[in-house]
């Protein structure tokens, strides 16, 4: 009988994650096995690491359980800290526990545990083997307005909570030539635990056809090719900037595109695809062999 680790790889737009299955919290999850896991030479190579486990199980760092909810999407960041929340990871999450038969059979709609709140997940087709996959992401929070500096230059944004914090900034400059290699200055007193940072295009195009462009520097990370949450608030920000409390909105990423829907009553719907494209185990002695230190907390 084997004694390694199963594990399984996937990615929503390029948004990579390790998945560890855990369903009774035996693992010892600590940011030295995060941060090797996510590394792309030492390790499998990752944006993230998304623990499946009972919530029930999920531990003292966890938000309490809330009731009929059974999985708990136990979400760290690539450097090993925990984060809250992450809506390409919610997508991946939901299509793993689909393809193991963890989901109840002949129900539209899911739901899941995270930091930041239950999100409740819904399968085109149905059967959450293949498509499209859209996550409740609740209500976008428009914080203060505020400034992200890149070489020196700053870009004018506005704080968005999407159940984590984010810095969107709408701009006209040409956001492929950005330098992102490291994280862009902000607002410590605004946002203490850091923040994820978005630099989006304005809207163009009217109902039925509206689309922006966005690249996002994730805390934690890094630039990733996409991050669900940021497009959620991306959009929100890039619809305020044009005068617009709601609408529905084609977002392009070098990873690929999303969709996000903001209702008039600020609620967000986030909608695109998630891939499970690989499972094994990892080797127990190496897992043994990193360090075992406490799991710090990132916001």
């Amino acid at each position: 009988m084997s004694s390694g680790i199963r594990f399984a790889k996937g990615h929503g737009t390029e948004n990579d994650f390790v998945v560890l299955p855990d369903p009774d919290g035996a693992l010892d999850l600590t940011p030295a096995r995060v941060a090797a896991l996510c590394d792309r030479r030492r390790g499998l190579g990752a944006d993230g690491v998304l623990r499946v486990v009972r919530w029930a199980a999920a531990g003292a760092g966890a938000p309490a359980p809330e009731p009929g909810v059974e999985w708990f999407m136990d979400y760290r960041n690539g450097d090993g800290s925990v984060a809250e929340m992450c809506g390409n990871g919610v997508r991946v999450f939901a299509r793993h526990l689909a393809l193991d038969g963890l989901l109840p059979d002949g129900t539209g709609e899911h739901v899941i545990g995270t930091r930041g709140g239950v999100r409740t997940v819904r399968f085109a087709g149905g059967d959450g083997a293949g498509g499209e996959v859209s996550v409740g992401m609740g209500l976008a929070k428009v914080g203060a307005e505020s400034t992200a500096t890149v070489r020196g230059h700053a870009y004018a944004g506005v704080a968005v909570d999407v159940g984590n914090p984010h810095l969107a900034c709408v701009t006209t400059t040409d956001i492929a030539g950005l330098d992102l290699d490291v994280p862009p200055g902000h607002d410590p007193a605004l946002f203490p635990h850091g923040v994820n940072v978005e630099f989006v295009t304005p809207v163009t195009g009217g109902d039925g056809d509206a689309e922006v462009s966005m690249r996002v520097h994730e805390r934690g990370v890094g630039e990733t090719r996409s991050c669900g949450t940021g497009t959620v608030a991306a959009v929100v920000a890039a619809l305020r900037q044009a005068g617009r409390e709601s609408g529905d909105v084609r977002v392009g990423t070098p990873g690929g595109r999303l969709r996000v829907t903001v209702e008039p009553d600020g609620t967000t719907v986030l909608h695109g695809p998630a891939v499970v494209l690989a499972r094994g185990e990892l080797d127990r002695a190496w897992w043994d062999g990193l360090d075992s230190g406490p799991v710090t907390h990132n916001g």
